[in-house]
């Protein structure tokens, strides 16, 4: 039988299913109502509800709630410090059976190659990884990455079946004041789909970068910034990440009225964030705690992300739509019970099936070797800007703090919680070091370094010992990038992230074990924030206000320019 016919058949009860699921009830996204009956499955798809069918393979899911799969609508898989392969295995039974992604992380590394990687591994996982085209590497032209990607490089992976269309569009200067790179970009998805990215833009500088044909925004930190970009047609994506928190000032915006036009999205969450606290479920989870309804709260996962994003063929448990189906014990608990993607049990069974993508972006660290000396951070004035930490945000401010010069050089003075913060240029591009002061750590002794530098990963590293960062520093090189922790002229932590220097080769099990030891020795020398590597990857991101450094300089985000 024919697979049109098939499907028709087994929706009509004329042939038995290829999988009913019973016993459960279906929260239904629409009217809300709570629907009986058994769910019937033909392949990929779901075929029935709320009726009685017959079929070849049964599963008892009485007493559980079935509710559509859960869509991540924007991540950097690589910031989970996995393959995409363990990430899969990582976040799928947690009932994320769809994950929109832009791997710009890895492209700002080795490049398009980068992008074909996340490709051909999205071919292959259990869950439905969605790869949009990076649209810009680098972010800006005030840092140094390992590659640069033009309009051109961009058409030949345009096609690819799972696409959607540009990834986020962190240039927003570039695109309100009509930059030629960045014109031929959106010129090539003009009238499809365009990711955005534009902290704190309001008034007509918002209205012109959405003219631009740019759909969704991820980075609103407050209710009434979110307000305005839905007042003016943008979907909001609520974002609670490992650094990220937007979550908690997000919430109040978050109701039944506005729910079919705002979703979730995690965009930077690592594997001990995951199994500590959880990752999309997380999120239902508390918002409901919040005082979401419990219908807002799962449009958002999963209807409302698929309409966002033109997947029409998921986001509700109906038929015709592709079987992508979480069983929880409640609605508030949004606990996986059992999860199917595409009508697949995902399990030990699915993952072992796939065919594993081979890493690329080995030995990817080529920075110069570095002393102490290099750390230091020459002036001849005292007055100082300083990076101030947001805890919970990658916005930063811009702080001015009255620091001494003795001989020549400013010290990093652990009792104000003035720590030395430095960005050593790591794609062997011409070996910039740049300087400066960052408080918010607590640093009180040794070093933290990382290759995981947003969005250029040039080597971030920051300390009150000089020796200690530089022993930090060479560190990575020796291990193909990661994480390093230093104190009194030993490695005390590190975890090894040989892919491009931005993940790891080891299943997310032993990574997240990694974190914790690195996470209890960065409490060692002082640290008080919850997650400090991460932290230290977004002080490099020159395209979140108000103040971050790049190989090349402190930059003053809100004027986009380089500080003299």
């Amino acid at each position: 039988m024919a697979e049109l016919e098939q499907r028709i058949a087994q929706a009509r009860g004329d042939e038995p299913a290829d999988l009913v699921l019973r016993g459960g009830q279906v929260f239904d996204l629409v009217t809300g109502e709570m629907l009986s009956g058994d769910v019937a499955i033909c392949n990929d798809q779901i075929v029935g509800i709320a009726a009685s069918y017959e079929s070849r393979q049964v599963i008892d899911v009485s007493g559980l709630i079935l509710v559509p799969g859960f869509i991540d609508t924007h991540l950097h898989i690589e910031s989970s410090l996995v393959t995409p392969f363990e990430f899969d295995r990582c976040v799928a039974p947690r009932g994320v059976t769809t994950a929109i992604c832009d791997p710009h992380e890895i492209a700002n590394v080795v490049g398009p190659d980068g992008i074909r990687y996340f490709q051909a591994a999205s071919e292959q996982t259990a869950m439905d990884i969605r790869v949009q085209l990076s649209s810009c590497v680098p972010s800006t032209d005030m840092e140094t990455s390992g590659a640069r990607i033009e309009a051109e490089d961009l058409m030949p992976l345009m096609g690819h079946p799972s696409a959607i269309g540009l990834a986020e569009f962190m240039n927003y200067p570039g695109v309100i004041h009509r930059e030629p790179a960045a014109m031929a970009k959106l010129r090539l998805y003009d009238g499809g789909h365009v990711d955005g990215h534009c902290p704190q833009l309001t008034g007509r500088d918002l209205n012109a970068y959405i003219a631009a044909g740019i759909r969704t925004e991820h980075e609103a930190t407050t209710a009434e910034e979110a307000r305005e970009k839905l007042q003016k047609g943008m979907r909001v994506l609520i974002r609670e990440g490992s650094v990220s928190k937007d979550l908690h000032a997000l919430q109040p915006l978050l109701s039944e009225r506005t729910a079919p036009y705002m979703c979730l999205c995690t965009d930077d969450r690592n594997p001990l964030d995951i199994a500590e606290h959880g990752h999309l479920d997380y999120m239902i989870r508390t918002l409901i705690a919040l005082g979401t309804t419990p219908l807002a709260a799962y449009r958002a996962a999963s209807l409302s992300a698929a309409e966002a994003f033109g997947l029409n063929d998921r986001g509700q448990i109906a038929p015709g739509k592709r079987a992508d189906i979480v069983a929880v014990s409640s609605l508030e608990a949004c606990d996986a019970q059992l999860v199917l993607c595409a009508g697949r049990v995902v399990g030990d069974e699915a993952f072992a099936a796939r065919k594993i993508v081979s890493p690329i972006g080995r030995a990817s660290v080529s920075a110069p070797q570095l002393g102490a000396r290099d750390f230091r951070h020459a002036g001849n004035r005292s007055d100082t800007d300083v990076i101030g930490i947001i805890e919970g945000k990658i916005i930063t401010e811009h702080l001015r703090e009255e620091i001494e010069i003795v001989d020549g050089d400013k010290y990093p003075d652990p009792a104000r919680d003035l720590a030395r913060i430095a960005v050593v240029e790591r794609h062997g591009q011409n070996g910039n070091i740049a300087t400066g002061f960052v408080r918010g750590f607590g640093l009180q002794a040794g070093a933290i370094a990382s290759t995981v530098c947003h969005d250029h990963h040039n080597i971030a590293c920051v300390g009150v010992d000089y020796g200690d960062m530089a022993l930090a520093a060479n560190r990575l090189g020796e291990i193909e990038g990661g994480f390093v922790v230093a104190r009194d002229g030993k490695v005390v932590a590190e975890l090894a992230l040989p892919v491009a220097g931005l993940m790891s080769l080891e299943p997310f099990e032993v990574v997240r074990d990694r974190l914790i030891e690195l996470r209890d020795a960065a409490r060692d020398l002082g640290v008080t924030l919850e997650e400090p590597f991460l932290q230290l990857a977004f002080l490099a991101l020159p395209v979140i206000p108000a103040l971050k450094i790049t190989d090349r300089g402190l930059v003053d985000v809100k004027k986009f320019e380089i500080i003299p």
